[in-house]
C-alpha cells in the first residue's frame, strides 16, 4: 500500500509525563543486529537505537530523521529498524516525517520494532521483516507523577494516542480496530512470518541481508553501553547471564577507545565499571 493512505498522527506533549522503553522490551532487545554490509548508505536511514535522545546524546530523534531526509532530497529511502521503542510522541513525529516524504519509503525490520518503533515501521510503502524479527504493539507506555486526580487526567489524555496507533495499524492491516485494541491491551509480539500473514508487513528479508554481530570490539562496547543505559534508566533487573554478557562486552573494547558520539569514554568506562559492579550485586 502507499504510505499516503495512512492517517497523519496527532503529536502533543504533556508536562510531567514522559514516555520510555518498557523494561520487558529492554531484556529482549539485541543492539548488535544491523543491516549486512554492502547497501547504499547514501539512501538509507538507520533506526538502531531507542526512540528519543538519551543521556549520551544518542537515540533516534525526529530532528535527526528530518535532517537525514532533507539531505537526501526527494527519491527512494530505505529505513533499517532495530529499536526497543522509547519516546512514543517522538515516534509519532518520525512516523509523520516518513509518511510525508516525497519518495518511496521501504522499511526493513532487522531485529525488533517495539512500541513507538512499531508505529514508525508502518510508515513505509513497503515493509520487509527478517524472519526472526518482531513487532511489539502495546498501549502508550509512560511515566508520570502526581496524585490520583492527575493520574485520571493522564489516563484520559492517553486515549487519543492509543487510538492513533490503532488507526495506523488498521490502515496498514485491515484488522478490525476492536481486535487491534485488544492486541494493544495485552501487549502483542508478532514474528516476521505472522506479521506478513496479518498484513503488518509485505515480505520477509533474505537471511543474508541481516547481521547479528558487532563489526568490531568498539561497536560491541557501544552496544553494551546503550543496553546498560536503558536497563538503568528503566530499572530493569538483569539476569546473571545478561550481566556477564554486558561486562564481557564492556571489557572487550581497546583501552582508551572512544565509541562514536561519546566524549571521555575512558573515564566513562571507569564509571560504567562501578555501575556494573553494583548491578552484579543485586
Amino acid at each position: 500500500m502507499s504510505k499516503r493512505d495512512l492517517p497523519k498522527a496527532f503529536v502533543a506533549a504533556r508536562p510531567g509525563v514522559t514516555s520510555q522503553v518498557s523494561d520487558k522490551v529492554v531484556t529482549r532487545w539485541n543492539p548488535d543486529i544491523r543491516a549486512a554490509a554492502g547497501e547504499d548508505d547514501r539512501r538509507s536511514i538507520s533506526i538502531l537505537d531507542a526512540i528519543g535522545a538519551d543521556v549520551w546524546g544518542d537515540g533516534v530523534s525526529a530532528k535527526r530523521i528530518a535532517a537525514a531526509l532533507r539531505s537526501m532530497g526527494e527519491g527512494p529511502v530505505t529505513v533499517n529498524v532495530n529499536s526497543p521503542g522509547g519516546d512514543f510522541f517522538e515516534g509519532l513525529a518520525i512516523y509523520n516525517l516518513l509518511r510525508e516524504h516525497r519518495g518511496e519509503v521501504t522499511v526493513r525490520v532487522l531485529g525488533m520494532a517495539a512500541s513507538a518503533a512499531s508505529v514508525i515501521a508502518m510508515a513505509g510503502d513497503r515493509i520487509e521483516m527478517a524472519r526472526a524479527s518482531f513487532l511489539m504493539i502495546h498501549n502508550t507506555w509512560v511515566v508520570a507523577a502526581g496524585d490520583r486526580h492527575a493520574f485520571r487526567e493522564v489516563a484520559d489524555w492517553l486515549n487519543p494516542f492509543d487510538a492513533a496507533a490503532v488507526g495506523i495499524y488498521h490502515a496498514r492491516t485491515g484488522i478490525a480496530e476492536t481486535e487491534l485494541g485488544a492486541m494493544l491491551d495485552r501487549e502483542t509480539w508478532i514474528g516476521g512470518e505472522a506479521a506478513v500473514a496479518q498484513g503488518f508487513a509485505d515480505a520477509l528479508l533474505d537471511a543474508d541481508e541481516v547481521e547479528a554481530a558487532p563489526s568490531n570490539a568498539a561497536s560491541a562496547e557501544l552496544a553494551a553501553v546503550k543496553k546498560l543505559d536503558l536497563m538503568l534508566a528503566t530499572g530493569t533487573r538483569a539476569t546473571k547471564s545478561e550481566r556477564r554478557e554486558l561486562l564481557a562486552a564492556l571489557k572487550g573494547g581497546k583501552s582508551g577507545a572512544a565509541p562514536t558520539g561519546m566524549s571521555g569514554a575512558a573515564d566513562d568506562r571507569e564509571v560504567l565499571s562501578a555501575l556494573l559492579t553494583k548491578l552484579n550485586s543485586i
